[in-house]
């Protein structure tokens, strides 16, 4: 029997009315200010996703455009200026940068408490603590595709193909949380010759390479979740990480790419903003 598919708009829409009643509980409007440095398409088109979705939830959203030769000092002085400023509640920094910005630190200059990618030090240390409120926004919107299944994740095996701070790490520690057994497979675990073994266990597998086709079908564990966090573009075609067709036929759950975490990205970001906001007035 084909996969049941998991569409983040759905999940999304559950989490934007619970953002609605807490917004008016705020007695004003969230204000995100979102900071693109030079040209790029696919942050472009993510500023206006971010835009649609603040505005049907009644958050100002407001883009500052800096030059494309914006030195590092000059967009650390620009962070300090947002995180002094009272009235801004979140801040978020578009990738890509220019190759004269460390994108790696820059993160650390936005005060902890606007930091609404989750992606300060601070932030990422109380996802490690367990302590959260919050959460890298790619991480979050996983975990809560997988919650959405209803499983219970005490002792399931799941295996993360992917490690970066965005998503694999972040999500890791979410999930042990929850006393889930998780196994984080990199570059490391394929050279070695160990990633179909890893991915075959999974009882929840989830994937955030960027490598189209990089999971055979066929590995896949009858009944299994699959978040495929991946987005590749093949003739004009967005794919995931998972070859998606193959992997619907064996698994339980599966998210469709593009169609499922994307979707719910940036209402994790909107729903970090209100917890920052909520956080600013205690």
């Amino acid at each position: 029997m084909p996969a049941q598919l998991l569409e983040g708009k759905i999940i999304a829409a559950e989490i934007k009315d619970k953002l609605k009643q807490e917004i008016a509980s705020l007695g004003k409007k969230p204000v995100l200010a979102s900071i693109i440095v030079g040209e790029n398409a696919g942050a472009e088109s993510y500023c206006k996703s971010q835009a649609k979705t603040a505005e049907g939830l009644g958050i100002e959203y407001r883009l500052e455009r800096l030059s494309a030769d914006t030195t590092q000092a000059s967009l650390v002085d620009f962070i300090k200026k947002l995180n002094n400023d009272n009235s801004v509640n979140g801040i978020i920094i578009q990738m890509p940068l220019p190759k004269q910005i460390d994108y790696k630190s820059i993160s650390s200059f936005i005060a902890p408490d606007k930091d609404i990618e989750g992606m300060h030090p601070q932030n990422l240390g109380k996802v490690l603590m367990g302590k959260a409120k919050i959460a890298p926004c790619t991480a979050s919107a996983a975990f809560a595709l997988i919650e959405a299944t209803g499983v219970n994740l005490y002792g399931k095996e799941v295996v993360i193909v992917g490690h970066s701070e965005i998503v694999g790490k972040p999500l890791s520690l979410l999930l042990l949380e929850k006393f889930a057994t998780v196994t984080v497979c990199h570059i490391g675990t394929s050279d070695a010759g160990k990633l179909v073994d890893h991915v075959k266990k999974a009882e929840i597998l989830v994937v955030a390479v960027g490598k189209a086709g990089l999971i055979k079908g066929e590995w896949i564990k009858e009944s299994a979740i699959v978040i495929d966090v991946g987005i590749n573009r093949i003739n004009d075609k967005i794919v995931g990480d998972v070859e998606f067709e193959e992997a619907a036929e064996r698994a339980a759950y599966i998210t469709p790419v593009p169609g499922g975490v994307g979707p719910l990205t940036v209402t994790m970001l909107m729903r970090n903003l209100v917890e920052a906001a909520k956080i600013q007035q205690r």
